[in-house]
């Protein structure tokens, strides 16, 4: 089953990352795989250009079936292989919703981050349109996001999922976040039930096996968020 797909990804990218892991979820090991460099601009290539032609990481196929954006490539594993693996989707409405609800809300969760650490590095921002104060109103706008992730956290009390007792799709897509964060030097202390969180899903085995191999090649990450 596994051998009829295909998954063009970048290291440390976290909508690739969200793949990933469904697919160790999904127990769908020994699918063809090719890592390309984010930093040489490899994604560009004509290779990931032939299957997607916006030119982005995650690229995805199975058999004639393209799915290159991250969440709808982890909604279709787990719609087309639903008995097999985890089950990503829970039965009941309340922890359904509340899934759904954090899943989308994760996408602003990913862009909060995206843009403070586009601007820290200079990346994909015109030298013009750099200024502090867009950096400084950036980094509220984060904190403000991440003190809404501690307050939900907190709200379902230790040892919990993002929408419950049960791992969910929820996890898959937003893990990735959370564990960028921590990468660029969050700290646990200020956010101990996001730390928690991260502590709790990094040992998972999904996640242990699709861990960023550059973070495994240099475990110790940047400090870029430590004052955030």
């Amino acid at each position: 089953m596994a051998k009829d797909m295909t998954l063009l990804w970048g290291s440390g990218s976290p909508p690739c990352w969200r793949v990933l892991i469904a697919l160790e979820e999904k127990s769908l090991q020994g699918y063809n795989q090719k890592l390309f460099s984010l930093e040489k601009l490899e994604h560009k290539s004509k290779e990931v250009l032939d299957i997607n032609p916006r030119g982005q990481l995650p690229t995805f196929k199975h058999g004639d079936n393209v799915i290159n954006e991250s969440y709808a490539a982890c909604f279709y594993l787990e719609s087309q292989f639903k008995s097999q693996g985890t089950k990503l989707i829970p039965d009941g409405p309340a922890e359904q919703a509340l899934m759904y609800q954090r899943m989308f809300e994760g996408l602003t969760f990913y862009e909060k981050l995206n843009v403070v650490i586009y601007y820290t590095f200079n990346w994909f921002v015109p030298e013009g349109e750099r200024h502090e104060s867009a950096l400084k109103r950036n980094k509220e706008a984060l904190v403000t996001e991440l003190r809404l992730w501690e307050s939900y956290l907190q709200k379902l009390g230790s040892g919990s999922y993002l929408a419950g007792s049960s791992f969910t799709l929820a996890d898959v897509v937003v893990f990735p976040t959370v564990g960028t964060l921590f990468r660029f030097g969050l700290s646990p202390e200020r956010y101990p039930k996001l730390g928690e969180y991260y502590n709790l899903l990094k040992e998972r085995p999904s996640v242990k096996a699709s861990w960023p191999p550059h973070w495994l090649e240099s475990p110790k990450g940047l400090d870029t968020l430590k004052d955030i």
